[in-house]
């Protein structure tokens, strides 16, 4: 019996030996779990800058319903399957995977560009310029729909590098929230309202009316402006003033001397003349006081 229990407890002394090798070895190979991507991104601006990711674009101005003006620096976050999703309203909309492997997908789904507008009303916002996708950029569409609470709600992708982003909040709960007429200055208010009225009396063609409409929306800063400004060089300009100067100087100087050659035309067959300035016109006249020759010198030649 005394051998018995010696060689348990030999054998219990053994296991114990082993299972403590097999878990020191363990926690020697352990991985060290890295931080989640969602730590990393555009909005996170306590990572030194060549940690975070870059935009290539600048957001536009805050612009459209001023009651929505107050969204601007606040972030909406959801995740959705392996996809943890950002929307910074009139900045950004980022993505990061959550996965540990490592090339997990961390980037720029659109930057806040312009509004999407139809019938008098916001639709929706863009944020375009995003990460290079193919070749193209990705690009989100920003919808709202009214909620109790303001939420990011859902996210889903129609086509290849483009994003749907359902934004709940209370803040479009009034029918009229959404109205694009009221967020304008008097001024475009009057010009569309000038617009409207040719419409109506079918003095511009639909296309007329779109194009005139767009320009109002570009000067309020609701839509990026896709306008061509044309700038004369300066150099080619003062070269056109400079040819302009001499071209005048060179018909003064020809004047002055077919009146030079007049005067000494009329000298020579003694005919009295005044040469006085023509206040009007700025030019000098010359009045012929006796027009019958003198003597017989035969007709004046002028050539």
């Amino acid at each position: 019996m005394h051998g018995l229990c010696h060689g348990t407890r030999g054998l219990i002394k053994l296991w114990t030996i082993y299972v403590s090798l097999f878990i020191n070895h363990v926690s020697a190979g352990k991985m060290k779990i890295v931080e989640e991507p969602n730590t990393f991104g555009l909005n996170n601006h306590v990572l030194a800058q060549g940690s975070r990711l870059q935009p290539k674009a600048t957001p536009s101005p805050v612009s459209g319903p001023v009651h929505l003006h107050g969204l601007s620096g606040k972030c909406f976050s959801l995740t959705e399957s392996t996809y943890k999703y950002e929307f910074c309203p009139f900045h950004n909309v980022t993505q990061h995977e959550q996965a540990f492997r490592w090339n997990a997908y961390s980037g720029i789904l659109g930057i806040w560009n312009e509004w999407e507008m139809a019938n008098n009303t916001f639709t929706a916002m863009w944020m375009r310029d995003g990460d290079t996708c193919g070749t193209r950029n990705r690009e989100t569409k920003v919808v709202f729909v009214c909620s109790a609470s303001s939420k990011l709600a859902k996210v889903s992708e129609p086509s290849t590098c483009e994003y749907l982003l359902t934004f709940e909040t209370p803040l479009v709960f009034h029918p009229h929230s959404l109205l694009v007429y009221p967020t304008l200055t008097e001024k475009l208010q009057r010009e569309w309202d000038e617009i409207e009225q040719a419409r109506y009396e079918g003095l511009i063609t639909e296309q007329g009316y779109a194009n005139l409409l767009r320009d109002i929306f570009e000067d309020a800063g609701l839509l990026k402006s896709h306008k061509v400004k044309v700038k004369l060089p300066e150099a080619a300009a003062s070269s056109d003033t400079h040819s302009l100067l001499q071209k005048c100087t060179e018909d003064f100087e020809k004047q002055r001397e077919e009146m030079e050659r007049l005067r000494a035309l009329l000298t020579l067959h003694n005919i009295p003349f005044d040469s006085e300035p023509n206040e009007a016109k700025g030019t000098v006249s010359v009045t012929v006081k006796d027009q019958q020759l003198r003597g017989d010198n035969g007709p004046i030649d002028l050539q």
